[in-house]
């Protein structure tokens, strides 16, 4: 088996203070860096995805309905968009970039540097069949990324005390569409 951590949206505007601040999201950012130093040896490579929205359209609104549509966050060039100061975006091999002009939720819509391979692409290029998924939030891009990790073939496992979720009740539909698709669900998350 060849692993890979993918950690998913672990920046400033997802946490405390951000324009959509999860609760628990800095206490995340810093876990993720902590563990993937920690099991550095457990996995063959490490990447982030990141929110990097330039014109996603109806995504932002200024009425939104936190849904389909949300209030502006993580613009590309911005404070917002960049990795809290408690991820340290050196443990990651490759950052992804998703969402400069659609809602991006999933990592797998991500591209590496600009314009570089897509998600699934790099980590079949190198060979990688087994991914763990963490970050923010539980119940958006990180269930988004997991199910399309499993779509993608890849066996697939959220660790879930390395996630932060925005509420009870959108964390618990999230966690049984993932298991109803069959990505392994490990520990408890962290919900605002």
């Amino acid at each position: 088996m060849t692993r890979a951590l993918i950690v998913v949206d672990v920046q400033n505007d997802f946490c405390e203070g951000g324009s959509l601040g999860v609760d628990g999201g800095a206490r995340t950012a810093a876990a993720v860096t902590e563990y993937a130093r920690a099991n550095s040896n457990e996995y063959d490579h490490v990447v982030a995805t990141r929110d990097h929205h330039i014109d996603p359209g109806a995504h932002f609104s200024d009425d939104p309905d936190f849904v389909d549509s949300w209030p502006r966050h993580c613009e590309a060039g911005t404070p917002g968009a960049e990795f809290h100061a408690d991820f340290d975006p050196s443990v990651a091999d490759e950052v992804f970039s998703k969402g400069q002009y659609s809602a991006g939720y999933s990592g797998f819509e991500g591209t590496a540097g600009d314009g570089g391979a897509d998600l699934a692409a790099w980590l079949r290029a190198r060979d990688v069949d087994e991914v763990d998924v963490v970050g923010i939030a539980t119940d958006h891009c990180v269930r988004a990324t997991a199910l399309d990790a499993r779509k993608e073939g890849f066996r697939t496992r959220v660790l879930l005390g390395l996630t932060a979720g925005v509420s009870g009740t959108t964390v618990e539909a999230a966690l049984e569409q993932l298991r109803e698709a069959g990505v392994s669900l490990e520990g408890e998350p962290l919900v605002g």
